[in-house]
């Protein structure tokens, strides 16, 4: 395998800690059918991404190349792709959780995972974007279906998942309500929440009621609390799993739907999400960035929990 053929990826081959992680040459990928080949510029890192590192959750193999975010430029593509030519910048997430594979030079997955990178966005921003966008768009448009002057309650509106839904459901007419610790506040309402609460010294249950939907990434005791603040026939989507027999009744009982929501890849969605950053509705917020080979650093930090928006890996 010469160095032409091969590719920088960040792998590792057993479970555990940020150090885990290593630089290694892998041969370069080849698009099948339906498919594409990205150089990529940038990669977004995620919770997901950790919680993957440290143990067999879906991805029960190894070694493994972690990363589902990717923004970059189309190498080639496979028999049957007609939205993308070579030299296309595309941004997109791959199918998660199986299509995994982004934090590398180059990565592979289907056409229809990708959209076209919106233009006066560079793909540090873009990459930044689409696991979270597409978790949030999925939760307030496909799931919840949420109208204009409707009250939305999102849980840790300064996180990942939690900065772009604030900005989306904004962009759907709603009434938006987050929460946040108190240094947050300020960078919460910057995005258009209407209402923020810390949740370190307030109970957001005796703050908040008559909510439409509720959007919580965070589970456990969030989430049990969250069904006494929804309206009855209001919606709960939650990014985590939890739950049980009392929450069912209890959420029988009051006429609310429970949803727990795994992100799909999605190029109508992609699309839509690249239409609100063109009109400035939409934009990810990224902490910090890192070269791929500090792959290591950036899942450290965000693992430490303290992080505003978004991570990125830059590949040069």
């Amino acid at each position: 395998m010469t160095k032409n053929e091969s590719m920088r990826a960040i792998s590792q081959s057993v479970y555990g800690g940020p150090e885990v992680l290593e630089e290694v040459r892998l041969p370069r990928p080849v698009p099948g059918p339906s498919q594409i080949v990205v150089a990529v510029r940038a990669a977004g890192v995620n919770p997901t991404d950790w919680k993957h590192r440290g143990q067999a959750m879906f991805l029960d193999r190894l070694p493994l190349v972690l990363g589902w975010d990717v923004s970059g430029v189309v190498e080639s593509v496979g028999f049957g792709v007609t939205l993308f030519k070579p030299g296309d910048e595309v941004f997109g997430m791959l199918p998660y959780p199986y299509g995994v594979g982004s934090h590398a030079e180059f990565t592979v997955g289907p056409a229809r995972a990708f959209a076209h990178k919106p233009e006066g966005v560079d793909h540090v921003q873009a990459a930044a974007l689409p696991l979270a966008a597409l978790t949030a768009r999925q939760a307030l448009v496909d799931t919840a279906d949420v109208r204009p002057g409707q009250r939305v309650l999102i849980h840790a509106a300064a996180g990942g998942v939690g900065h772009l839904a604030v900005q989306i459901a904004k962009s759907l007419g709603a009434y938006v309500i987050g929460t946040a610790s108190a240094a947050k506040h300020e960078f919460v309402r910057g995005l258009g929440a209407d209402e923020v609460i810390d949740y370190r010294t307030v109970d957001f249950g005796g703050a908040v009621s008559d909510v439409d939907m509720v959007l919580d990434p965070l589970s456990g005791e969030t989430r049990a609390r969250s069904l006494d603040v929804l309206r009855p026939g209001g919606t709960l989507v939650s990014l985590l799993p939890g739950g049980g027999p009392a929450e069912a009744a209890k959420a029988a009982e009051r006429e609310i739907r429970v949803e727990n929501l795994l992100v799909e890849a999605d190029h109508a969605g992609m699309t839509a999400i690249a239409d609100l950053v063109r009109s400035g509705e939409l934009r990810a917020h990224v902490e910090a960035a890192f070269p791929l080979a500090e792959a290591a650093k950036a899942h450290a930090l965000g693992e430490a929990g303290r992080t505003t928006g978004k991570l990125v890996l830059v590949v040069s």
